[in-house]
């Protein structure tokens, strides 16, 4: 991606540094950083972008996510879809974004540790949860994720203490806000190297809470943490959250590895690198998974919402459908979509849209690159990815993806800006 200055570009390389450090290898021990980490610089204006800090937030009568019988046909008319991008706020370090049913705001986490609301349109100047003197902020550390749970009694954030290890805590909500008193770690991480912790976090439309894990750090997977069940590390789980039998979580029953000697029941999926952002169909139940790659390829993996888990995606033994150390596991699932590092550095995961205000794109999967920053899109039919375009619009150092109530797409900047992806 173009950029003015040397300073810029030099921004962009530490960026990518402290959030993916997707192509080369980094076998540095951990080393959280004890400061916070500056906001990037804004991004030069896209003739694409509109700004429009008063632009309409998500109204409230939009429905609850679900899982439908049946699934609706992606739209014929992907090839000619166009967007711009509407600014609609500036805030420091966007990574995720939530946007509870029933209410029209939208929660978005911040790396460096603190959760804002936007409310009808606007930021509110009180932050819904502050743990910035909680959180490490160096390389791929931070507050990396939240969700809130579907009866909107309770926050859940992901984040990395000050000794570099993944926290999954639980705060009780009161009108809008999180009550500090309230904090429960729900689930505990060692971390042995400061990258690749993965972070996001999302409620199924099972109501089970998913964590994505990376595989620990370093590169190559030392430890072949991906590939070993006794291990959370390179993995998607799926808990329920609540205090369940004496502990401080409870284990679905229909988990995959349940009861299996040698296996962590909370495991539902394997073989992943570095998660960096999943999500559901909100109208299939289905399941997109980005992990990011090492030296050569980037991956979307596909989950139908009919499965009943157990899936190895293939890392370390593969990066994306190629071999990468050892032979290919048996009975492995391949991406249902991969591209070379020729194309970026890192995939950012994003969604299936499900919106009205842009026909052409309803049923494709949008998602972008860390490094290249322009939105794309493919329609998935039968687990593969067809009709894959570049959409145009570019959004540098793009973090994540965030979805409204209504179905509407979100793009956000590690640089701190927020547009919501609109018909040109």
């Amino acid at each position: 991606m173009p950029f003015q200055t040397a300073a810029r570009a030099g921004a962009l390389m530490l960026a990518t540094l402290l959030l993916v450090a997707a192509c080369g290898p980094d076998s540095r021990p951990r080393r959280p950083s004890r400061a916070r980490m500056s906001a990037s610089p804004a991004p030069t204006p896209d003739p694409s972008v509109t700004q429009d800090p008063t632009a309409a937030a998500p109204t409230a009568a939009a429905s609850a996510r679900r899982t439908a019988t049946a699934k609706p046909p992606a739209a014929p008319g992907l090839a000619a879809a166009s967007i711009k991008l509407t600014r609609i706020a500036g805030l420091s370090s966007p990574v995720a974004m939530e946007a509870p049913a029933g209410e029209d705001s939208l929660y978005v986490a911040e790396k460096g540790g603190t959760v804002r609301a936007l409310r009808a349109g606007n930021l509110d100047p009180a932050p819904v949860l502050d743990i910035s003197s909680e959180v490490s902020t160096g390389f791929e550390q931070g507050l990396l994720g939240l969700a809130i749970s579907p009866d909107r009694r309770y926050l859940y954030v992901n984040f990395t203490n000050r000794d570099g290890d993944t926290r999954i805590r639980e705060y009780a909500m009161a009108g809008g806000r999180a009550d500090p008193g309230s904090a429960r770690d729900v689930l505990a991480i060692d971390q042995p190297f400061a990258n690749h912790n993965g972070g996001h976090l999302a409620f199924g439309p099972d109501g089970k809470l998913w964590i994505g894990l990376g595989d620990g750090g370093s590169s190559g997977d030392p430890a072949g943490n991906a590939q070993s069940l006794d291990t959370l590390l390179g993995k998607m789980l799926r808990i329920n959250p609540r205090p369940s039998g004496g502990r401080d979580y409870g284990i679905p029953s229909d988990n995959p590895f349940v009861g299996k000697s040698g296996a962590r029941g909370e495991i539902w999926a394997y073989g992943l690198r570095n998660p960096w952002r999943y999500s559901f169909d909100r109208s299939t139940g289905d399941l997109y998974i980005a992990d990011v790659g090492q030296n050569a390829w980037e991956e979307v993996n596909f989950r139908s919402a009919a499965s009943k888990g157990g899936e190895n995606y293939g890392w370390d033994r593969l990066e994306g459908t190629h071999r990468f150390e050892g032979d290919p596991p048996p009975g492995h699932v391949p991406p249902v979509y991969e591209y070379s590092l020729k194309e970026g550095c890192a995939v950012t995961g994003g969604y299936v849209y499900r919106g009205s205000r842009i026909p052409a794109l309803q049923g494709a999967y949008l998602f972008a690159d860390f490094c290249q920053g322009t939105i794309r899109a493919f329609a998935q039919r039968r687990g593969r990815a067809e009709g894959h375009r570049f959409l145009g619009p570019k959004v540098d150092q793009l973090s994540s993806f965030g979805q409204d109530q209504s179905g509407e797409l979100y793009a956000m900047s590690l640089g701190g800006d927020i547009f919501r992806i609109d018909p040109a």
